[in-house]
This record gives C-alpha cells, structure tokens and sequence, in this order.
C-alpha cells in the first residue's frame, strides 16, 4: 500500500518524496492503527489522512473547527481531482441534500465536518448507512481546555468512536505543548495510538521582536521592505485594526480589515479577496486566520502583543506555508502587558491563573537575549540546541557589550525586600522612580529609603531591568499573583558577592526584507506565470495558489522547463494538475525563452551544483583549520580570510565537534582569564554541556568574554577527542 502512497503523492499532488514522518504516519493509519501527530503549520498534516483517504475502500470523515477551513481544504482537493465534500450550514438546502446523496451513493471520499454537525442525529444516521474507515480529528488542540483555543464541542467526539467500530483515528494538531498533548491523548481516549511528534521548529521563518516606539512608523518602514507581498497585521483590538487599516488604505497600501465587528459577509468577503490575491495585506484580530491555509504569506506583524505563545506560534505559522522565506515581527512595550492584564483579571480564578502563565512565558520569550527558537520550541517541549538558527534577531545581531547594573540590581532588590516581597514590578518601579500613586502612599511606601533614589531610568528601563533580573535568578515571580521574592543568588547581589551585567537601552532597529529563496530565478517570468494564474483562478473563482503555488512558479522561472518531462518535475506539478493547466505554462516559459534566448536546466544538474557550493561553502572551516594546524599565525589566518577571533574559533568549534582533534597550545595565550577562573568556566561547561555559550555567559555575568568561553570549550572537547582516539 505505501507504493500506492508513493504514487497518489506524485501523480496527484506532484511531490517527488514525502516529508519527515509523513511516510511512517501514513503506514500505520493504512494498518488501521490509531495515531496522534504533532506537526508545526505548514508542515504536511493534511497528507497524512488525505492520502489513506484515497486508499481506504470506505469514507474518511475530518472533523475540521470552522467553515473556511473546510472550503479551503475541499476546494484544494478537487483541483487535485480528489472527491471532497463538506456538510455546513453556509450550504443552501439544495447543496446540502445534494452532498448527502453523494454520500450513501458512495460517491465521496473526504467529508469534511464541524464537530457540532458530526452530533447532530441525521448526520449520524447518515454515516450509520456507509462504510467509514477513517475519523480523522483536525486541530485536535480545540479538545483541550489547557489549549488556547479550547472548543467544548471537541470533548464529545470520543463518545462518536464508538459509532465507527471499523474507523481507525488520527487525531492532528500543530500547537501543543505537553500538558496540552496529554489532555489529548485522554479525552480521545489515544493512549493505545502511537505518537508522533515533528519538530515545533519553522527554519523558513526569520523572527524579531522589536521594542515598539512608534508602530505606526515601524509598521510603513517595514512594509516598504515587502513591497506587492501579501501579509497579515495582528492587532489587538477592533479599534485599533480600524485605525490602522484607515492609515496604511490612506498611504496607498492593498489593505483590507477583519474583526468580529463586521457582517458576517463583509469579513467573507475580505477573507476571500485576501486568499484571492486581490488585496495584500490583511490588518485583523485573533478572529483571522484559523481557516487560513493561504500559502504565500511572505510576513506577519503583531502590532500588538498576543495572550499567549500557543496563538503567537499558530499567528506566526500563517506565514510560509509554501516553505518559502518569511518574516515574523513583533513589536513589544510593556503598555501591551498591562493591557492584557486589565482583560485577563475579569476571568474567573483558574482561568485567571492559566492565562497569567501563558502570559508570563510569553513575555520571558520576548525579552530573551538567546536565539529565539530556544525558549519558543521549549514552550512545547522540545530541545533545540543550535547555537545559531541565522533565522532570528538574536542570533543576527552582534553581541553588544552588557554594562554593570549591579548597583541598579540592588536598588531593585532592596526595595523588594523593604517592601515586604508581596508586590510586582510596576509597584517596585513606582516606588524606585518616587511615583506618588495612591497605592504607593497608602502603603507608606513614600518613606522607604528606597523611594525616588532610581527616578534617573524611565518606568520601561527599570521593568526591562526586573525581567532581567528574573531571568538571571535574582529574583522570582509568583504565577498567580505576581509578587517578586529575592532569590539566594539575589541576596549574593545584595551583599555584594556577585556582579550583574546587562542592558540599559535597546539598539535601533532596522529592518532587512528577506529573500524569499535561495534559488536563482527570473522575476520577468515568474510575474508572466503569476499573472497569467490569476487569469486562470479568477475565471474559476479559486484562490490562485489552489492551481499552482509560488513555490511551483518559482521553479518553472528557475529551471525554464520546456518538455512534459521536464514540467512534471517541478515540485507541485501532478498529473491531474499537468492535464489541467500544465500545456498553458509550458507555452509560456517555451514562448519567453525562445524570445530570450534561454535554454531549459534540469533540476538534477541545478541542485547537484548547489550542492557543490553549498558543500564548498562548508569545507571552509576545514580549509581554515588546517591552515592553523599548519602552524601559522592566528593573526595572519584572521587577515587572510578577513575574519573577527569568534568567526575562526567557531570554524575550529565545528571541525573539533566532527571528532578531530587540533593542537591547542596557539590558543592559550590567547585568553584573557587567569587559571582560577579557566577553572570555574570548566566546571560550568560540565554543570550546562558544551552545546550553548550562552547558559555559561549568563551564569558567569557576562564577565567572561565570548572568545574566552569558546576557547575554554574547545580545550575541554579537544582534550576528549584526543582521549577517546
């Protein structure tokens, strides 16, 4: 049956080779066992049961949240040639019979499905006429009420299980963390099924987090980077999505809005001229975008801060479907904080509790110096270790020297403690500053000694200051209420046994539009392609990427295809899609290159020599690690190759991590700590492992210098290679 896969995921839905774990999910939902998969957006979830689906005798039913979300998938399917319905209510009644024939004629597939439809008793009674062989659970995460988007409906589809004794279920999610994942696994009664987790991590997607001055003008600088790209604008509230959106129409941009506050039908049709490509941008709520599988979002904007990681990764996910490059920007003031607070402290107390949590990991994840995708993909459970993704703020900018805040660690410190340690940052800081708020003088608070004495820093520097210090251990924040206590590390500060280093002010932000792909491609011809797509989508009132994607177009304005063979080699181009649009595309390119005089490359020969330079990129630090196990200078190598000391001692990092060894003795004159403190960085790297720099750098105060660390890293792996060999 999996060579049957292999074919349906050719010829229908033009991929050469499945992506990781598409193929083993496939396997056991064909041998009738049940499966739980965790896949980040954009990640191919949907093969997972599609292509069963073709195989399967029998019908397979996908419980699927919101209506958009269904006529997304059936259209995208029926341009496949796949039989794909939906049961809802935006069908008229005639529409709706229409599809229940088809069902009990057999005649169908997929049938796509809200939860509340799926319980009501005809729709039952109807299933009850047919051979179901799949129940597949779409967005599974709605089950959980520890999940952000939790949907009481989802809890009853175990009790439906029963009704489908032959069904094998697969139950799908691209956002849970583990608590969630668990809470799953027992309302859906799966924990017999097997697991499958990909990873969280979207490499296609560059992150920043920038402290928000003036959005308005951060906003129109960014958006001069992404000229003619769609992307969607997160805002908090409806109010300000007006306001916004009034501004950008008013400089000209294709905009539309979206909030709860429009009809029902002026948010379908903005929703529609978004995925038809008739607008570009989108300025929204959290209502947009959940039905959303628009695949050439080349950027998403929170103008405002989220609730929570879960709807900022699934917010973000809407970008780079297609596996092209894209951008993710998140402006971030502590005006955001208080804002959600105010809503967060109208919920009941365990709703409360939850979303403070939510909130505060949230903020942690902001304000982090690491690479972004650290604290992002541990939120869901998973260890990510590169040092350096190249994809995110942090790991792109040069490290700025950290200042000694040390005396501003104790201010802050102090006053928590001369305070009682039962309040939170804003007070700590109103009374640092001298504020005479009622809540500072009601408490007496205007009397401390502490009062007024770090009224020189602004209310954000002394709050940017408080999250440091929670990150660095100094203190610690209550999850319910707030209230910051000194830790044991923190008294060290107080007693002045331990230096703090950190960050006064941030650096201006510029903003760098990223290229979509690596891959060399004509843009005269890749607009010819697009525009003649629309042509094509708008007469069949399709979204255009329903008939080929970006990705596809870029392919056939890279490798300039000129033969069937050679089109159906390009990634997305099926059979069923080739009988369909294939003769018009190939004409065009065929056309254009005899007029430019253009010979077609085959995609082998094109990725065999990007390979050759990607591999000739890479043999660089080998190149460079010999030149120094030569003997030469580091001085001369650092002038040869143009390189700062941390850009070689990484080249020598990676050549040691593949199990050689070097000759260390050039590096040691090199470090700028005496021994005692060689051997403190020694005992760190043993206590944090040697695959980050950062956990020690923080650990020490940033009073141990980069190139410090790395060399005393490469002296302890060195010394394990060599005793290992």
């Amino acid at each position: 049956m999996i060579n049957k896969a292999d074919s349906i995921l050719k010829n229908i839905f033009g991929y050469d080779k499945f992506r990781p774990l598409q193929e083993k999910i496939i396997h056991n939902v064909l041998s009738k066992k049940d499966a739980f998969v965790i896949m980040p957006t954009g990640g191919g979830k949907s093969l997972c049961y599609q292509i069963p689906a073709l195989i399967f005798e029998g019908l397979t039913v996908v419980v699927s949240p919101l209506i958009s979300l269904m006529k997304d998938q059936v259209e995208q399917l029926r341009e496949y040639g796949v039989q794909a319905i939906y049961l809802n209510s935006s069908l008229s009644q005639e529409d709706y019979r229409a599809n229940e024939e088809k069902i009990r004629n057999n005649r169908v597939k997929l049938l796509y499905v809200a939860p509340e439809t799926l319980l009501m008793k005809k729709t039952l009674d109807l299933l009850a006429s047919v051979k179901v062989d799949c129940l597949t659970i779409d967005e599974a995460h709605c089950i959980s009420e520890w999940g952000h988007d939790f949907r009481p409906e989802y809890r009853q589809i175990a009790e439906l299980k029963s009704y489908f004794p032959e069904a094998v279920s697969i139950a799908l999610t691209a956002t849970a963390t583990p608590r969630v994942q668990d809470d799953i696994i027992n309302n859906l009664h799966l924990k017999e099924s097997q697991k499958f987790l990909a990873s969280f991590n979207r490499h296609n997607l560059y992150i920043q987090v920038v402290r928000k001055v003036n959005p308005l003008e951060q906003t129109l600088d960014f958006l001069e980077k992404y000229p003619n790209q769609s992307g969607i604008i997160y805002c908090f509230s409806r109010r300000q999505v007006d306001d916004l959106y009034e501004e950008l129409h008013y400089r000209g941009f294709s905009v539309l809005p979206y909030h709860a506050g429009l009809s029902d039908s002026e948010r379908k049709r903005h929703q529609e001229q978004f995925i038809k490509d008739d607008v570009q941008i989108i300025v929204a709520t959290i209502a947009f975008g959940m039905g959303i599988n628009k695949p050439n979002v080349r950027f998403v904007i929170h103008y405002d801060l989220p609730k929570n990681i879960e709807s900022y990764y699934q917010e973000i996910g809407r970008a780079g479907r297609d596996g092209l490059k894209a951008h993710c920007l998140l402006l971030f003031n502590y005006g955001d904080i208080r804002k959600i607070n105010y809503f967060i402290d109208q919920k009941e107390d365990k709703e409360r509790r939850i979303a403070k949590m939510h909130l505060d990991a949230l903020v942690r994840y902001a304000e982090s110096y690491e690479c972004r995708r650290i604290p992002l993909l541990n939120y869901f459970g998973e260890k990510y270790s590169q040092e350096n993704c190249s994809m995110c703020d942090n790991c792109n900018t040069e490290a700025k020297d950290l200042i000694d805040v040390t005396v501003r660690a104790q201010q802050f410190l102090s006053c928590i403690k001369r305070t009682g340690e039962i309040f939170g940052a804003v007070h700590i800081t109103d009374v640092l500053r001298g504020s005479k708020t009622k809540k500072v003088i009601a408490k007496n608070h205007d009397s401390l000694s502490t009062y007024g004495i770090g009224d020189d820093l602004s209310k954000n520097q002394w709050l940017s200051l408080s999250r440091q210090f929670i990150q660095k251990n100094l203190i610690e924040k209550d999850p319910e209420f707030g209230s910051l206590k000194v830790t044991g590390k923190g008294y060290e500060v107080l007693k002045g046994k331990r230096n703090v280093m950190g960050k006064l002010e941030a650096e201006e932000i510029k903003f760098t539009a990223r290229a979509e792909t690596d891959l060399h491609y004509d843009k005269n011809l890749f607009e010819i392609l697009r525009s003649e797509r629309k042509e094509i989508a708008d007469k069949l009132g399709i979204p255009p990427y329903v008939i080929f994607p970006d990705k596809t177009l870029i392919e056939m304005a890279a490798y300039f295809p000129q033969t069937v063979n050679q089109l159906l080699k390009i990634h997305g181009v099926g059979k069923v899609k080739f009988d369909r649009y294939g003769k018009k595309f190939l004409n065009i390119v065929t056309d254009y290159c005899i007029k430019n005089h253009i010979g077609s490359i085959t995609k082998t020969r094109r990725q065999r020599n990007s390979q050759i330079t990607k591999a000739g990129k890479t043999r660089r630090y080998i190149v460079v690690t010999e030149a120094y196990q030569s003997g030469r200078k580091v001085e001369d190598i650092l002038n040869e190759f143009n390189f700062k000391l941390g850009t070689f001692l990484s080249h020598l990092n990676r050549y040691v991590r593949e199990g050689n060894a070097v000759n260390t003795d050039a590096l040691l004159p090199l470090l700028e700590i005496d021994s005692a403190q060689q051997k403190i960085v020694l005992n760190l790297f043993k206590e944090h492992g040697t695959d980050l720099l950062r956990p020690v750098f923080d650990e020490l105060d940033g009073k141990v210098s980069y190139n410090d660390l790395q060399i005393m890293r490469l002296l302890m792996m060195n010394k394990e290679v060599v005793k290992n060999k």
